[in-house]
């Protein structure tokens, strides 16, 4: 006899993927534990199904109830169900149809369930992409704050996260972005002129001449240097000296956490560094990086959970 799939009803974050494991049913009797049970005991299951989705009426429109089970055998393609647990009844499921969830995502239905107001204590069932249906009961997902600078946009790092939760084999997390302004920050020390790192977008509409560092201009001028230590670095091999400074690193912005806090840092090049909750990757990272912090930073965060 196959391990049991049960012993889930007070999981959090229960996803089935693929979520080929559910089945969508229609059923007529009472939304009771008791009724569901005996509806279902004896009956016969494929050999994929775990979970069945069981609704009165038109799926978008009727009571639905959520159900682990487990079969006789794993082996043939049918056999009969031996454990029925009952996860969400009525009271506590809850439906949406959002075509652009992929139900494959279980940070996309975290998401999903984080806007329709479903927390911790209720199950969300998921018309979703390509008409599938899936559910994540008792959402409870990792959330991530992303402190990143900006312009230019959108905000690189919380993009590059947000891409990689599209795909990647993670449990659910939401993430929320503290945006720093540039902008802002060099508005707030007058100068004559601002010396920025690079031409990226957004920084023409200081109020005042701007040069970049990265073209290296030919003549040292009366200049604020809106950059980090290492746009400081470079500042002082090509001048022999150190200008006034507006900080845009976002690990020094950002400091110590009591929240999972994820920065970049262009002092890190190759490497992804953690220092409590806080979570560096170098200033040019890529998904792959970003991918791998992601990974650790949810694997510790798990076993502590």
């Amino acid at each position: 006899m196959p391990a049991s799939v049960l012993a889930m009803r007070h999981q959090r974050n229960v996803v089935p993927l693929p979520y080929r494991q559910v089945s969508v049913q229609p059923y007529a009797g009472p939304m009771t534990e008791a009724a569901l049970r005996a509806h279902l005991l004896g009956r016969e299951a494929y050999r994929r199904t775990n979970f069945i989705v069981l609704h009165r009426g038109e799926v978008a429109r009727s009571d639905l109830a959520v159900v682990a089970i487990a079969r006789e055998d794993d082996e043939r393609l049918f056999s009969p169900i031996i454990d029925v647990e009952v996860l969400a009844l009525p009271d506590t499921c809850v439906f949406a149809k959002d075509p652009a969830t992929d139900c494959a995502n279980r940070s996309a239905l975290a998401s999903l369930a984080h806007h329709r107001g479903v927390g911790s204590d209720r199950t969300l069932v998921v018309w979703g992409k390509y008409d599938h249906i899936n559910f994540i009961h008792q959402p409870d997902p990792i959330v991530l704050r992303i402190v990143e600078v900006a312009p230019p946009e959108p905000a690189k790092l919380f993009d590059l996260v947000q891409h990689v939760l599209s795909y990647a084999d993670l449990p659910p997390i939401r993430v929320e972005l503290e945006r720093i302004d540039i902008v802002d920050l060099a508005r707030r020390h007058s100068a004559k002129e601002y010396l920025v790192p690079c031409r990226s977008g957004g920084l023409d509409s200081l109020n005042a001449p701007v040069s970049y560092l990265d073209e290296r201009p030919p003549q040292r001028r009366d200049w604020v240097l809106v950059g980090c230590e290492r746009s400081l670095q470079f500042h002082r091999h090509y001048y022999g000296d150190e200008p006034p400074r507006v900080e845009m690193c976002p690990r020094r912005i950002a400091g110590s956490r009591d929240e999972l806090t994820m920065v970049k840092c262009c002092l890190l090049e190759f490497e992804i560094e953690r220092d409590g909750k806080v979570m560096t990757v170098p200033w040019g990272t890529d998904l792959a990086m970003v991918e791998r912090a992601l990974g650790q930073l949810t694997r510790e965060v798990g076993d502590a959970r």
